[in-house]
């Protein structure tokens, strides 16, 4: 496969973003190309993440003044305390805002990273490599960066962007399919929100998305994807309005997660797909999204054996905490919730819409 080039323009701080089989393979050169000042580099990983790929990333690196950091893997992992594991480390072997922090793995990596280094002396230099579909196609773009707290999910975090983002499809096989079916769903947002003719390729190409049986059918995936992302980010790098479509499904995912308490029974991306079914029904129960696509939606649901019915994860009489934790979202405004709805696949639409008119009604529809 040939080697893809995106950019994410941005009135400040552009950067790239770079497709390529085996690339984490020439990540220090990558890395050279646009800081050229750096000194240290620290690279903060996971220990679920294979050791060839840390050991790929160290002997591209030149400078002798590297430093690696394993942190336990999972959700519960992005929180305060191990954002303040990463800032020691930082001052401990003393980094300078011209030196240059790598999140090497998936979107909890990516967005506990990016929140040290966009709060270390005021920011400095951040790469990602994700190594997971999810943060492929998703969290490594954009730079919103953030931590769980009891309150929730991500709400505590910074707009900072990377310098770089570099994609290496081939990292993908190491993963287990649950965790390809959760950077799916991300994959999938892209198509419901903004592009039907790539939901429509989706149909026909999912299972050998899925399946991994063709990297330049995965490649072209994350390519739209990464496409989509940086045009929204390009348009509302601070979520002030556009932006906002690409939480579609994440609002109940999010509740979800959080009830879960961030445990591995339901991933992130799991959620969303949970959500994002949610949000299609509503949207079809307010009259926007048609029946037919409504069920053409289902459908690709169905074909790819995703399973959508909250009553494996929940019990009815958990309906009210659900709704507890909507009630504390970040897009909440008075009673109302800025949910993001779909008027027909590929066109979403921000909705305030009432909690107690259609939020609870919706959820305790899904115990019927």
């Amino acid at each position: 496969m040939k080697k893809i080039s995106l950019k994410v323009n941005l009135k400040n701080n552009s950067y790239p973003i770079i497709i390529g089989e085996n690339i984490i393979k020439n990540s220090g050169a990558e890395i050279i190309k646009v800081i050229k000042k750096t000194n240290k580099f620290l690279i903060v990983t996971d220990k679920n993440i294979p050791k060839i790929f840390i050991k790929s990333v160290l002997q591209s690196i030149k400078s002798k003044r590297k430093y690696l950091l394993i942190l336990n893997a999972g959700e519960n992992t992005k929180n305060i305390k191990y954002t303040e594991t990463i800032l020691k480390k930082l001052f401990n072997h003393k980094f300078s805002r011209d030196d240059c922090v790598i999140a090497l793995g998936g979107g909890v990596i990516g967005d506990l990273t990016g929140f040290a280094a966009s709060i270390f002396k005021r920011g400095l230099n951040l790469i990602q490599i994700p190594t997971t579909l999810l943060a492929q196609v998703d969290s490594s773009i954009g730079g919103k960066t953030g931590i769980n707290s009891v309150e929730g999910k991500n709400m505590i975090g910074t707009f900072y962007q990377p310098k770089i983002v570099l994609i290496d499809p081939s990292t993908l096989k190491t993963l287990s399919k649950r965790q390809i079916i959760a950077g799916y769903a991300e994959i999938l947002k892209y198509a419901l929100i903004m592009n039907k003719p790539f939901f429509k390729w989706l149909k026909i190409n999912s299972q050998t998305l899925i399946n991994l049986t063709n990297l330049n059918i995965v490649s072209h995936a994350i390519k739209e994807s990464c496409k989509a992302k940086a045009y929204v980010v390009a348009k509302d790098e601070k979520e002030k309005n556009l932006r906002a479509i690409l939480n579609f499904g994440h609002t109940f995912g999010h509740a979800f997660e959080a009830l879960k308490k961030y445990s591995a029974t339901l991933i992130h991306g799991e959620a969303v797909l949970y959500g994002m079914m949610i949000a299609s029904e509503l949207s079809m129960k307010m009259k926007m999204l048609s029946e037919e696509e409504f069920y053409e939606i289902r459908n690709l649901y169905h074909l790819l054996d995703i399973n959508y019915d909250i009553q494996n994860l929940f019990k009815k009489s958990e309906v009210n905490k659900i709704f507890e934790f909507m009630k504390n979202d970040k897009k909440i405004s008075g009673k109302k919730i800025n949910l993001i709805l779909l008027k027909k696949i590929g066109q979403a639409k921000i909705v305030p819409a009432d909690l107690n008119k259609y939020i609870k009604p919706i959820l305790n529809s899904q115990f019927n």
